[in-house]
């Protein structure tokens, strides 16, 4: 086929960090507060801001606390599974890297007894949710990142539950109808959905949370860098913009930027219909193309924000895995060379293929200009890798 002409005007689909919000320019951070400390009311003011903004834009419940702390999303759920696991028995639902990772980090590093593992048996799908017990902690992620796969909605988790519900929230919070009100913890960071800096992260907890805090001190040695409470007492002014270490005023002046820009556009409901809008152009072409489709296994389940796709074809049904990777690689690599798309390759514990960044800062026009591109790179790297294993095998 023809090499397409029209190229994304911003081809940035990295999955984190991810593409800046449209417009983006240097002097967006003109106003940092800079070589000052941040422990100061101005300093503090700037981060405070940062909270209320962010609890505005997600329309998180009033009553919720929000701090920001250091180690981004992975900094934000360690942290909450360090100061609040252990109380009773943990629930841990995973169907993709993150997923696991956080089971492991339960077993391996905490090493709780009282441990359900909720699994689901391959990229693509979710494991049982009717399965999970309530009166149990329960740890999960809204969007599995590097799956593509996200829980449909929060219908699955009651109201009278009395566990608490830990939830990795980070790719889907901006981007997606998370339902707050069912989560007791919920984690995040910049660099998702806000197309921010890395470093930082924000954790947000339910007044049940707050009281767990209060009442259960941990059988473990907290770093400093983790610690959320002190004799049974919630750090003072930690959800006042006190934050743990020294922040990055850069950063904060950064996402201070985007939550303006998310209010701009139209608040939470824009957001969520950008994504879902890329979502649907995305999803009519995998219907029309013969050789692509999504690694979720349900349209319910598919995330809008890290779209996760696979090649198929009868070629590559016969290769050995190394050379299907190879494959999916050199497909990448051609989109890339002709400035058309970067940062597109799956997560290396996913299944080869690519991965399309579709957060509400990426536009979904450059997502449809990117497509084409992808047709024409597998179509010449079909014919290459055919040509190839045929000149191999004479």
């Amino acid at each position: 086929m023809d090499r397409p002409e029209l190229k994304p005007a911003r081809p940035w689909f990295s999955a984190g960090p991810c593409a800046k919000r449209p417009g983006w320019d240097l002097d967006a951070l003109k106003g940092a507060f800079v070589g000052r400390s941040f422990r100061i009311p101005e300093g503090r003011a700037r981060l405070a801001e940062v909270i209320e903004k962010s609890k505005r834009v997600l329309g998180l419940p009033p009553d919720y606390e929000v701090a920001i702390v250091p180690g981004s999303d992975t900094g934000a759920i360690e942290m909450a599974m360090w100061n609040l696991l252990g109380h009773t028995g943990v629930e841990v639902c995973c169907w993709e890297n993150f997923g696991f990772t956080w089971l492991a980090d339960v077993v391996d590093q905490l090493r709780l007894p009282d441990v359900t593992a909720h699994r689901a048996d391959r990229y693509g799908a979710l494991p049982d949710l009717s399965r999970v017990d309530f009166d149990h902690d329960v740890v999960f992620t809204w969007n599995g990142t590097t799956s593509g796969v996200c829980v449909p909605d929060g219908d699955w988790i009651p109201d009278d539950r009395r566990g608490l519900t830990i939830c990795d929230a980070t790719s889907a919070v901006f981007g997606m109808d998370v339902d707050a009100a069912k989560l007791d913890v919920i984690t995040w960071s910049w660099q998702k959905a806000l197309g921010g800096e890395g470093a930082h992260g924000m954790i947000a907890l339910s007044p049940a949370a707050v009281e767990r805090l209060a009442v259960f001190r941990p059988d473990r040695p907290l770093p400093k860098v983790f610690r959320l409470a002190k004799d049974g007492r919630v750090l003072d002014g930690l959800f006042d913009g006190f934050t743990i270490n020294t922040p990055s005023m850069l950063a904060v002046e950064d996402a201070l930027d985007a939550l303006d820009w998310c209010a701009e556009v139209g608040g939470l409901p824009e957001l969520v219909a950008r994504s879902r809008r890329t979502l649907d152009v995305v999803a009519r072409w995998v219907e029309a193309s013969p050789h692509v489709e999504f690694l979720a296994e349900d349209r319910r389940t598919t995330s809008s924000t890290s779209i996760c796709l696979r090649f198929t074809d009868p070629f590559l049904d016969g290769l050995p895995a190394e050379r299907t990777a190879a494959f999916a690689a050199r497909v990448r690599e051609r989109i890339e060379e002709n400035g058309a798309g970067h940062d597109l390759a799956a997560h290396r514990e996913a299944p080869p293929g690519i991965r399309i960044w579709g957060g509400p800062t990426v536009d979904t026009e450059d997502v449809a200009a990117l497509l084409p591109w992808v047709d024409w790179a597998f179509a010449e790297t079909l014919h290459e890798f055919t040509t190839t294993t045929s000149i191999g095998h004479t």
